[in-house]
């Protein structure tokens, strides 16, 4: 599916890690006040802690951040208040401040697994690469924690390695059997790895965790995939209607959902999403093109041209696009307009034999029988042409008055013809006799 959202397993991912991180720092600074003695010094070193969690529960960052800095001054050995500190730089989108702090508390404690998560979390946006060895580290300390493997699957798919990632993934979700997050992101790498089946199994799990909001539709589009992937093109449009029941303003899934429609056969309710997803804007490439198609299978040609010439007017340079429009004329049979523009397709795609075929037939049926003549002679030399071909090539040279080589066209294609009750067969043997007896008076 060209055009869909991907899996918000990155953007989840940084969702629990705020989460996590808040309640780890509520145990952190508990933690190290209860290690500071009782006495002036530490009294003062412990107010500290207590104004910067006041502040960080504020929302006041700045101050939060004064009072760890101050506090580090006075005991730049304590890794929690590291740790702290790499949080409250988090929050305020400092990554790189951030990533400084969760070093400092892994040098200083080289267990704390929390440290290594939310490094790994700082590198992943801008270093997926970067980001596995903290995660990796996280997982060896929490061998049981299943978002810490999730989150490890996540770095090692942004970062490419998708077999590794679907690896983690699996292990989370014998760790936790509730977890939806790690049930789409395991469908979005099996997917990523072809593997459609049984990335449709875990969104089909994921859904019956009951799922609401922003997740139910990332289960519901991914499923769509999916099925989209297995040609289970019937189920795939209602998942995306599903999707689209939370999200009706993605046109995407809405021209997506359209051209299952039409390879449905559905047109009427194609055409219908296919306008929900362009209102009040001009079409883009995609759209006019599946606006074509739906046309075409109506065989309503007149609402087809000026779609496919707007659509030409966007992609002037392909070749594709112009023998469409020849094509639809010579369907509509505007055999005169056929000739040009496939004549323009051919000048564009010269290696193309199906263009050249088509600009024949349509040389042929607009009457330019020497036109005709010299593509049935270009695409011969190409390939070897089918038994009909020397029908037109005959008819050509009768049309031009060439009866020696009319008739020796006629002859050929009655030797290679094999059904002699077509009408073709009929009118050959009868010009055959004609021109043997004209040109034997002659």
């Amino acid at each position: 599916m060209k055009a869909f959202p991907k899996t918000l397993a990155c953007c989840c991912a940084m969702c629990v890690f705020l989460g996590a991180t808040t309640s780890s720092f509520g145990q952190t600074v508990g933690t190290s006040r209860t290690r500071i003695p009782q006495e002036a010094a530490a009294v003062a070193l412990n107010n500290l802690l207590t104004q910067a969690q006041a502040a960080m529960e504020k929302k006041d960052y700045e101050a939060a951040v004064h009072s760890y800095q101050e506090y580090l001054a006075k005991k730049p050995d304590d890794a929690t208040v590291h740790y702290n500190l790499g949080y409250t730089y988090t929050a305020m989108q400092k990554s790189a401040e951030a990533k400084a702090e969760y070093q400092k508390a892994i040098a200083l404690d080289p267990k704390m697994a929390a440290a290594y998560q939310n490094l790994g979390l700082t590198l992943l946006a801008s270093d997926p690469a970067a980001a596995v060895g903290p995660l990796q580290k996280a997982a060896e300390l929490l061998p049981e924690d299943a978002r810490t493997k999730w989150l490890l699957g996540t770095a090692l798919e942004t970062d490419g390695k998708t077999t590794l990632a679907i690896e983690q993934y699996e292990a989370a979700k014998k760790l936790d059997d509730k977890d939806p997050n790690i049930r789409t992101s395991l469908g979005h790498a099996l997917l990523s790895a072809g593997r459609a089946d049984n990335a449709e199994s875990a969104y089909r799990e994921a859904l019956s965790l009951h799922l609401e909001g922003a997740q139910l539709g990332q289960a519901h589009v991914g499923l769509a995939q999916a099925l989209i992937a297995q040609k289970k093109i019937e189920e795939a449009q209602n998942e995306l209607a599903a999707y689209l029941q939370s999200q009706p303003n993605d046109t995407n899934a809405r021209m997506e959902r359209a051209a299952e429609l039409a390879e449905l056969g559905k047109n009427e309710e194609a055409l219908a999403e296919l306008d929900r997803a362009t209102s009040g804007r001009p079409e883009n490439l995609r759209a006019l093109k599946l606006r074509v198609q739906i046309a075409f299978q109506q065989r309503r040609f007149d609402d087809a041209i000026p779609a496919l010439q707007k659509a030409v007017a966007l992609a002037p340079q392909d070749a594709d696009l112009a023998a469409e429009l020849g094509h639809i004329y010579l369907e509509k049979k505007d055999y005169s307009q056929a000739v040009n523009q496939l004549i323009v397709a051919f000048k564009m795609n010269p290696a193309s034999d199906d263009v050249l075929g088509e600009l024949v037939t349509a040389q042929y049926l607009n009457k330019n029988y020497s036109g005709a003549l010299s593509g049935l002679d270009a695409l011969s030399r190409r390939k070897t042409l089918p038994m009909g071909s020397w029908f037109i090539r005959a008819t050509c040279y009768d049309k031009l008055g060439q009866r020696a080589q009319a008739l020796d066209a006629y002859k050929k294609f009655l030797e290679l013809n094999t059904d002699q009750n077509n009408d073709m067969y009929f009118e050959a043997s009868s010009r055959v006799r004609a021109l043997s007896r004209e040109l034997k008076k002659n």
